[in-house]
């Protein structure tokens, strides 16, 4: 039975093995483990790619997010405005440091926060808004930098999902994904459209003194040696790591034309079905598509997932169940029902398999076993 998973890193992986294994094997014989030649060149070509004065590398997603909000000095109580329909690290870092997060509804179309949900939550509390760049495109950053400027409040792009897209504001101005705020954070986990094979993950800013206090935290609170002038986290991008992103930043473009290539395969499959509505993608923007995401109608679920993984293909539900209904971030400002537009998606999203590997074949056979079950539940 032919299987088809959600990402195939082992096929990418062998299409650049001689350069991965060169790399590392260099680092394994000049043992420059932390903080190596491979970690510089890599934020030298990163800062290229996305046309931004500094990066700062760092351990994981999470820690960029985290170490973002710290170089702000954002108070405790301080309120940071975020979406509900996100993974948990965008607001698990809010929580960590005794900020309040306050969550707001999605756009039905793009699942990205919604800038008209952003500026009713406004309080005089509110010190940042943390758009999520979903599964591969960019929120409406215009609106949301216009509504920051109006109060006076920072922009934390969580672009773990969307590096490498293109943001066109109104005045024609192309930028990168996390370059247009106030600071950009992104992670390098193994499945994202860049990703390491560990953990990683980077910030990025314009602003100087921003850039200054943000090495600082990341390296104990340290800018020299043994001397701490501020609480700091430990979280650093390990050479090896490095030297394996520098490689594939090179074919970052080329990742994401590939999975274009199935997403509109995709597309032009289901366009036709009442029961699946195919990702939108926002006219400022383009995608990226980390994830591939059907809105199912009608559609049971958890049997559709059953039928493909019966036929080897995997599937996902991101994200099952929204933030103000996890457990951990019970709320008494918000009750089921509050975010309608989140809820629903919650309840019938699916995404299917899509990375920088697949041939027709498999796409065919990913989009026949789809319809197939589509069509016998008519």
């Amino acid at each position: 039975m032919k299987q088809i998973p959600m990402v195939d890193l082992v096929s990418q992986y062998q299409k650049i093995k001689p350069e991965v294994d060169a790399a590392i094997f260099e680092i394994l014989s000049n043992a420059s483990f932390i903080n190596g030649p491979a970690v510089k060149q890599f934020q030298q070509s990163l800062e290229k790619y996305l046309n931004i004065k500094h990066v700062i590398p760092c351990a994981n997603g999470t820690d960029a997010l985290q170490v973002a909000m710290m170089a702000l000095d954002l108070k405790p109580g301080d309120e940071v405005i975020t979406t509900s329909f996100t993974f948990i690290a965008t607001a698990e870092v809010i929580a960590l440091l005794k900020l309040t997060p306050v969550l707001v509804d999605v756009d039905k179309d793009t699942f990205n926060i919604d800038p008209e949900a952003i500026e009713k939550a406004i309080t005089p509390k509110t010190k940042a808004i943390v758009p999520v760049h979903l599964f591969g495109q960019c929120a409406d950053m215009d609106a949301i930098m216009e509504i920051a400027k109006k109060h006076n409040l920072y922009v934390i792009e969580d672009n773990a999902q969307a590096i490498g897209a293109d943001h066109t504001s109104a005045d024609g101005t192309i930028r990168k994904a996390g370059t247009i705020g106030h600071i950009g954070c992104t992670s390098f986990f193994p499945s994202k459209n860049l990703g390491c094979y560990g953990d990683g993950g980077a910030i990025f800013t314009n602003d100087d003194e921003l850039a200054k206090r943000l090495r600082v935290i990341v390296n104990h609170g340290m800018e020299v040696r043994y001397y701490h002038d501020s609480v700091g986290v430990n979280s650093r991008l390990d050479s090896i790591q490095a030297a394996v992103l520098n490689i594939k930043l090179k074919h970052l473009d080329e990742y994401a034309k590939a999975r274009r290539f199935a997403a509109n395969y995709y597309n032009r499959a289901f366009e036709k079905s009442d029961k699946l509505k195919t990702p939108v993608t926002a006219s400022f923007t383009n995608h990226v598509f980390h994830q591939y995401t059907l809105v199912t109608r009608n559609v049971d679920r958890q049997a559709l997932m059953d039928h493909l993984q019966s036929k080897g293909i995997a599937s996902a539900i991101y994200y099952p169940v929204p933030l103000h209904l996890q457990k951990a971030y019970i709320d008494p400002r918000y009750n089921q029902g509050d975010f309608p537009v989140t809820e629903d998606l919650s309840q019938s999203v699916i995404s299917l398999p899509i990375h920088t590997e697949f041939d027709e074949e498999s796409l065919k056979y990913v989009t026949d076993a789809v319809l197939e079950f589509v069509g016998k539940n008519s």
